[in-house]
């Protein structure tokens, strides 16, 4: 008789245990189980947010569970990305971010979190490419002659980015180096501003995403010289890269936007999210609707994403090294 209540009390004691191990998160198949959000670090309206937000919402569709943005803007998206990795592990609590991620980890010379260590990447989700564009008022209409006109008047012709540390900042500090000319930075907060700066003649030369420039080249408020991504976008492949146009090979500058989780982030929960993006990057209608957006859908497993980062970290380390790029 004691035999069989010790083996009752075993098996209750088991059950538990089984109960226990199958909460909510404890497993991919039991996740997501509750919102999860998504912080982005920037403000509503931009590039990041509005990628986000797409994702958001596909996620939302296709698991079962609300996946919400929420937006934690300043300091070149290092208050979000301190939230995130101070976040439980659970997640329940992922960041959206783009190169700058990668940018910032030697452009602050302190950050409250590590760029690599505190992080679980997941996979990166597009590609975005940046332009130079010029006021119609600038006698240019090429790379080259934009190169040749800052020869002759040195330290004179500025360029409007979105701000410190941005991609539009330190890309065209690598064109400045390459290029061996000095375009002086004047940055705004945001590519809005900026943008209407250069639309209303302040400042003569642009550094900004294409989505936001493209509108205005149409209608002939701006004029594109060149995307600088490695080879021509087929999003507006009429515009030749900066390499091509100004005869700079291996210049580039691209701006990816991934997913992260805090580190110690269950493997199990960051390949099941990995997989649903690869799901959703496959489809068509994915495809066609970040098209729209000047997006180009685009994944990759944790560990090339991990590697990306680590390599972006080097390469804009040694131009903010090199140029002195500084956050104003």
């Amino acid at each position: 008789m004691c035999n069989l209540l010790q083996l009752a009390i075993a098996v209750g004691i088991l059950s538990v245990a089984c109960v226990h191990a199958q909460t909510p998160g404890s497993s991919a198949s039991a996740y997501p189980a509750r919102t999860v959000r998504i912080v982005v670090g920037f403000a509503p309206g931009g590039g990041i947010d509005v990628v986000s937000r797409f994702y958001a919402q596909r996620l939302t569709e296709s698991l079962g569970q609300s996946f919400v943005v929420e937006n934690r803007p300043g300091a070149g998206g290092t208050i979000a990305s301190e939230v995130v990795a101070k976040s439980p592990p659970d997640g329940y609590t992922l960041i959206m971010v783009s190169v700058t991620h990668a940018i910032n980890a030697t452009l602050y010379s302190k950050l409250p979190y590590d760029s690599i260590k505190d992080f679980a990447p997941i996979s990166p989700v597009a590609l975005q490419a940046d332009c130079i564009a010029v006021h119609p008022s600038v006698p240019v209409k090429s790379v080259r002659e934009l190169i040749g006109l800052a020869k002759a008047n040195p330290n004179s012709l500025g360029y409007a980015s979105a701000g410190s540390g941005t991609l539009m900042h330190v890309g065209m500090e690598l064109f400045n180096s390459m290029a061996g000319i000095k375009l002086l930075h004047v940055p705004y907060n945001g590519a809005g501003p900026s943008t209407i700066a250069v639309l209303g003649g302040q400042v003569p030369v642009l550094s900004t995403s294409l989505p936001t420039a493209l509108p205005h080249a149409k209608g002939g408020k701006l004029r594109m010289l060149a995307v600088t991504s490695a080879q021509r976008t087929p999003l507006a492949p009429e515009f030749p890269t900066v390499a091509e146009a100004a005869g700079i090979p291996g210049y580039e500058a691209i701006v990816w936007i991934g997913l992260l989780a805090p580190a110690a982030t269950p493997s199990s929960v960051v390949n099941r999210l990995n997989a649903e993006i690869d799901r959703l990057t496959q489809s068509r209608e994915i495809r066609e609707q970040l098209a729209t957006q000047m997006s180009d859908a685009y994944r990759d497993t944790p560990t090339a994403f991990a590697q990306l980062i680590r390599n972006d970290i080097g390469k804009w380390g040694r131009v903010v090294r090199e140029t002195g790029a500084k956050v104003d």
